[in-house]
């Protein structure tokens, strides 16, 4: 390659060229200057978290689950016979005659017992996680309560509106 076709930048052309064609003097008169060395500092550590609020999480976390424990147990136990249920609660709000749908609320009161527990055994288990990963828990068992409580309730007006006792208080308005 002769002179005249050598690049201007790159890896072919000298220091001495690079230095001339980006405007800069040549080695020789350059000013001399010190390596400079940025001053070392010592890593600074993460933020560690406040250790009386990691502790109110977990308890109020863990004591919010041992009270959804007791009530998963409960009233599981009692969607198990749904139907007696649907009757006593048809008593308690004054609606005539007897709930007789029976079939259907041995289905959806079973249906909403498992629908129950697999719904808590979620909420243990994302808890659980957030507690292990030092993140803030609390609100895990409130939401898992609410977003299993819409399936179980889905589930048992399913028999309650498939019962004429009920459907006829609800076509009188409730009178």
């Amino acid at each position: 390659m002769t002179p005249a076709q050598r690049p201007q930048y790159g890896e072919y052309a000298t220091p001495e060229e690079q230095r001339r064609l980006a405007g800069l003097p040549p080695v020789d008169a350059a000013p001399v200057m010190e390596e400079q060395v940025a001053p070392v500092t010592p890593p600074v550590p993460a933020p560690v978290p406040n250790a009386r609020r990691g502790n109110v999480d977990r308890i109020v976390t863990i004591a919010l689950l041992a009270y959804g424990l007791v009530n998963v147990v409960m009233t599981a136990i009692s969607y198990l016979d749904l139907p007696t249920v649907l009757q006593q609660s048809m008593q308690i709000l004054g609606i005539e005659g007897d709930f007789s749908n029976f079939a259907q609320g041995r289905l959806w009161g079973g249906i909403a017992a498992v629908v129950l527990v697999i719904g808590y055994a979620l909420t243990v288990l994302v808890a659980f996680r957030r507690l292990r990963a030092a993140k803030r828990s609390w609100w895990v068992p409130v939401v898992g309560a609410a977003v299993t409580m819409v399936v179980v309730t889905i589930c048992i007006m399913i028999p309650m509106l498939g019962d004429p006792a009920f459907v006829q208080y609800l076509q009188s308005g409730g009178v």
